[in-house]
């Protein structure tokens, strides 16, 4: 007898989907409303956001300024969440928060709205515009909710965002300082790029490395200059050095540093010679 039993489940499970299926057909082609916000409210608690998101877009329009249109419009938004549509769930929860500001779904939606823009934040090495309209709606989220539950969570996802850009930024001066080794106008923009870096992320995991770098470029910059602005330059990278230690007494860079401290200093002595026998010849 049971293993009868145990035969026919398969048979009733799919019985019970086939019905269910032909349920959501019939109510997703009548007119019935009401019949369409039932349905749609079951599938959406069984998290069905396929089904609940095709019959929520159907009624949203006609719940529009009665009482179920909050719930409509929240849910709607929701199941492009979990649908993985980010793009128009930040839409929707936008409209929701202004639709009904005193919601007591504001903060939620505030939070999911951030999220969906969060979500759609590319790979560092693409354009950040996606990135700092998240960024920007995160951290209006943590400046009107530092008390909610989802602050933490707010706080992560905005740590996050910051150091892809820290990253973007980085690997961008990182790249002018490799293809401009002997690059006049590169190395410049490398230089650049890295004072830029350091002072606009002070505390940036890559600032250490950024440091090192910029010695290297300002050492190459210097050793790829004209006579006359050779030796200003070179004392420019040897406190390049400087500040480097100063930051990181026991950077990792130290040995790579202290390489292009001697070339410096050697470069250096040439200048010191010369200005040693102008001296004597007076």
């Amino acid at each position: 007898m049971f293993f009868k039993i145990k035969q026919f489940i398969p048979f009733l499970f799919l019985a019970l989907v086939l019905d269910s299926c032909s349920e959501y057909q019939k109510v997703l082609k009548n007119e019935d409303v009401k019949e369409k916000y039932n349905l749609a409210q079951k599938f959406y608690e069984e998290k069905d956001f396929k089904r609940a998101l095709r019959l929520f877009e159907q009624i949203a329009p006609k719940y529009v300024g009665k009482p179920q249109g909050e719930r409509v419009m929240f849910f709607l938004a929701n199941s492009y969440f979990q649908k993985q549509n980010y793009s128009t769930a930040g839409y929707q929860f936008e409209r929701f928060i202004k639709s009904y500001p005193k919601s007591d779904k504001v903060i939620e939606a505030s939070f999911y709205g951030a999220k969906s823009y969060y979500m759609l934040s590319p790979n560092y090495s693409l354009d950040q515009t996606d990135t700092d309209k998240a960024l920007a709606k995160l951290q209006g989220f943590i400046n009107l909710y530092p008390d909610s539950e989802f602050f933490a969570a707010a706080n992560e996802m905005a740590k996050d965002l910051t150091t892809k850009k820290e990253r973007k930024a980085f690997e961008i001066a990182k790249q002018f300082n490799k293809i401009g080794q002997f690059n006049y106008d590169v190395l410049r923009s490398a230089v650049a790029s890295l004072n830029n870096f350091t002072s606009d992320f002070p505390g940036s995991i890559y600032r250490e490395e950024a440091f090192y770098l910029k010695v290297a470029a300002m050492t190459n910059l210097a050793m790829n200059s004209y006579e006359s602005l050779k030796k200003p330059r070179l004392e420019a990278a040897k406190q390049a050095y400087q500040v480097l230690l100063k930051n990181y007494p026991e950077t990792t860079y130290l040995s790579k540093a202290d390489i292009l401290l001697e070339k410096i200093n050697k470069e250096l002595e040439k200048y010191t010679n010369v200005d040693a026998n102008t001296t004597l010849t007076k």
